[in-house]
């Protein structure tokens, strides 16, 4: 009886996580582009963050958007597309960040979170999705020879790379800084996070900077004008990471990509795909300096001096 009752409840978790994740990932391939994929940042985090034994609620989340898109688009892209697009990507994703989290795990022992095996997962599953989704853009092309001339599946490649690295970039920091700020926190507490020092910078000056930065962009004609607005973005990111250490940079470098997101004029906008690349970068930078400068500035504190 005991037995039943388990294997029962293991199923209902299941299904309930399957059932919250699909939601989550429809809502973001709302806003998913080839070149912002925020599916993968929310695919990462999820991997990293529940335990392997969850991993089938993943898969099983992921394939019913999965099988509706290939079903209801086969008669447009042919029956080849549609049986690669019916793959979901995360069970793609899992012979890459298995053995990371198995050989390095995401925190070291004294909690802290190892940025490089986070950055080398995101490349790694960036890279995969690129191969895949470029395998799926042929498979319709040959399909449907001469529908799309002014496609090159070559230069999607370099975008769908570029999508899901910084998709990943957007999502997956800022979730794990939220899950290590949460974590141990009552319910009672819950308000202390939006009242933290963090909270007030980025509803302070974060969010209006971005957001004047992008107005800037989407308002004026002038393309150089245009650009350096765009660039501008990284400066609050940066500004809030040398304050906050990696969850400035997790949550300041999602509002970037987020406001950068706004300023796109057109699909591939090839002026847009250069800045997004740059903000890639140094989000990518950051994450790797943000510790380092968290822990000088903690060592630095009168508090630390008083007490050598």
């Amino acid at each position: 009886m005991n037995g039943s009752t388990a294997h029962k409840t293991t199923w209902t978790q299941q299904f309930a996580i399957a059932a919250a994740y699909a939601a989550c990932y429809e809502l973001a391939r709302y806003f998913t582009v080839s070149h912002w994929m925020l599916t993968a940042g929310l695919r990462l985090a999820c991997l990293f963050l529940l335990p392997v034994r969850y991993w089938p609620a993943l898969i099983l989340g992921e394939a019913l958007p999965s099988f509706e898109t290939a079903l209801l688009n086969e008669p447009q892209f042919g029956a080849a597309w549609s049986l690669a697009a019916a793959v979901p990507m995360v069970l793609l994703w899992i012979p890459v960040v298995r053995p990371l989290r198995e050989r390095w795990p995401l925190r070291a022992p004294d909690g802290t979170l190892r940025v490089g095996v986070l950055l080398t997962a995101t490349l790694g599953c960036a890279a995969v999705t690129a191969v895949a989704t470029t395998m799926e853009l042929e498979a319709a092309l040959m399909s449907n020879p001469g529908a799309w001339p002014d496609i090159s599946a070559s230069m999607y490649f370099w975008a769908y790379l570029l999508g899901a690295y910084l998709g990943a970039l957007t999502l997956t920091p800022t979730i794990l800084a939220i899950h290590e700020r949460a974590a141990g926190v009552t319910s009672s507490r819950l308000t202390m996070l939006w009242r933290s020092a963090l909270a007030r910078d980025l509803v302070g000056w974060v969010i209006p900077m971005c957001a004047g930065l992008a107005w800037v962009a989407l308002a004026t004609d002038q393309d150089l004008l245009r650009q350096a607005a765009r660039l501008a973005l990284l400066l609050p990111m940066f500004a809030v990471s040398l304050r906050h250490g990696w969850h400035g940079t997790a949550l300041g470098g999602m509002l970037a990509s987020i406001a950068l997101a706004l300023t796109g004029i057109t699909l591939l906008e090839p002026d847009m795909v250069r800045c997004q690349a740059v903000l890639s970068l140094g989000i990518s930078g950051t994450l790797l300096v943000a510790p380092a400068l968290a822990r000088r500035k903690r060592l630095a504190s009168p508090a630390v001096r008083t007490n050598r």
